[in-house]
């Protein structure tokens, strides 16, 4: 993918991605699709017919970077090409990629799966692309994805996800469908700690330390909470801490464990009360006050990554759904994520694409990292 030395420097990073159409029938070099649908999609194109109408409508812009000497491809063109691309090489570029937006190691890393809705083609029997993707807290980045078609994949599908990501000295975080000891020890090798949470899935696990903090002792135990109130209710979160692990069972133990907690919320709603726990083990000596940022910071994942994919780039409504499309697009959702969240702060993200539709020298500030 040869470009001018001005080309945005992002594209240097997806050099390695192959062109899969036959050399000598390619039009359309793979540099100029791939900047084409990128910035089309920071400024709110949905599909391919609108990415093309964009790129039609903008060609001075985009040669600014890239020569663009035969046009825009047709969208069933760009569908295509965007179908065929390698996921797993695509990721690997991005991973890359993101290695050089952040300031350093990320604190805490959350993993969590979403499903794409509309990409599943039941004529065919396909089910809805499953991304587990990997979110920064602080820095609210995107690091990496891996994709599946089955939520119960996520078990097999997260150590690859984690095999390919920088986590020296981070906790990881992941619901209980990642409470697996593979996994626990995937990110052991990469340097970094777990804290997992443990339901049914672990039955054993989950009942041995029910049990422990129904009568643990008062000096086991470290305790922080706090109290929120908001829409008339008033939730008290008691975040509850124990490093004394010697006594849970050899087939229940997870490789490096150092701590169990607990997170008690307790709500007053109404005149009502109603209560819930839920419990995590980690390989990290957790004070009670980390466990409860830690947990906090796992739900960004939530309402900073997927809450924004539905609401802001409307994936849920995405049809694509052949070959590599829906996966590839996915990655392009996350690249033009991570060029909007690195703007300076002041405008949201839905108005940060609205700006960046109307102001070409807003948009060329994101490209390059300096808006």
């Amino acid at each position: 993918m040869d470009h001018p030395p001005d080309a945005t420097s992002l594209l240097h990073h997806f050099a390695a991605l192959k062109d899969p159409r036959q050399r000598a029938k390619v039009v359309y070099p793979l540099s100029e699709i791939l900047l084409l649908v990128l910035c089309a999609t920071i400024v709110g194109a949905e599909d391919f017919v609108e990415i093309t109408h964009w790129g039609a409508t903008h060609m001075d812009f985009l040669r600014r970077f890239l020569p663009y000497k035969e046009g825009i491809p047709s969208h069933d063109a760009l569908n295509d090409l965007i179908n065929a691309l390698n996921p797993k090489l695509f990721s690997e570029c991005f991973v890359s990629w993101v290695s050089g937006l952040r300031d350093g190691d990320p604190d805490i890393v959350a993993i969590d799966g979403k499903a794409s809705r509309r990409t599943h083609d039941r004529s065919k029997g396909r089910q809805p692309l499953h991304m587990v993707s990997a979110w920064a807290s602080r820095q609210r980045l995107v690091l990496g994805q891996e994709a599946t078609d089955v939520k119960s994949n996520e078990i097999t599908a997260i150590p690859l996800l984690l095999q390919r990501l920088e986590l020296k000295g981070a906790l990881v975080t992941i619901d209980a469908m990642g409470c697996q000891t593979k996994i626990a020890a995937t990110i052991l090798e990469r340097g970094a700690d777990y804290l997992l949470a443990v339901k049914d899935n672990q039955p054993s696990l989950h009942d041995d330390i029910k049990r422990y903090f129904d009568d643990a002792p008062a000096e086991e135990l470290e305790t922080f909470q706090t109290i929120d109130a908001d829409h008339g209710r008033i939730e008290t979160r008691r975040h509850v801490v124990s490093h004394t692990v010697g006594w849970l069972a050899e087939d229940s133990r997870f490789p490096g464990i150092k701590a169990i907690a607990m997170v008690e919320n307790t709500f007053l709603q109404n005149g009502k009360t109603s209560c819930e726990r839920r419990y995590y083990i980690s390989s990290a000596v957790l004070l009670a006050v980390i466990l409860a940022n830690a947990v906090r910071c796992h739900w960004h994942i939530e309402n900073r990554l997927h809450w924004v994919l539905d609401v802001i780039f409307h994936e849920d409504y995405s049809r694509l759904r052949t070959g590599h499309g829906p996966h590839n697009m996915g990655i392009v959702r996350h690249m033009a994520m991570n060029l909007l969240r690195s703007a300076k702060p002041g405008k949201s993200l839905k108005v940060r694409r609205k700006v960046a539709g109307w102001d070409p020298t807003y948009l060329h500030a994101i490209l390059r990292g300096q808006a």
